[in-house]
């Protein structure tokens, strides 16, 4: 039914009960429903970066690389969390850490060095 108004059925794209997304939620919602059921609404979340905690990692093959001719590191003061096994290391180093992989752990101690993991208070 145009109700008077011709094939055109006034201005705009009237007779199609409005552009695009127009009536989502009022004469298209079954259109909505069925077709986009993902269309509102917010999807997942992100913590605040205050939140986030982001762990400093180091691996086995930059120590000597970093810190050259030391026997003993507290990494824990140089500002790393974490110490993972990636890399080649040659000497014996002493570590103290706050958090190591088992394969960083494996490689100091094959070649004779000492890793010391510090409980979290």
């Amino acid at each position: 039914m145009t109700h008077g108004r011709g094939k055109k059925a006034g201005r705009g794209a009237g007779l199609r009960g409005g552009r695009g997304n127009a009536g989502l939620h009022k004469h298209k919602y079954m259109h909505m429903l069925k077709y986009m059921p993902d269309h509102f609404g917010v999807h997942g979340f992100r913590r605040h970066k205050s939140l986030v905690k982001k762990d400093r990692i180091i691996n086995v093959g930059q120590l000597e690389e970093k810190f050259p001719g030391k026997k003993e590191i507290d990494l824990t003061k140089e500002g790393f969390d974490k110490l993972l096994g990636g890399g080649k290391i040659n000497t014996a180093i002493k570590i103290k850490v706050k958090n190591a992989s088992d394969r960083a752990v494996e490689k100091i101690k094959e070649i004779g060095g000492e890793v010391k993991i510090e409980l979290k208070h």
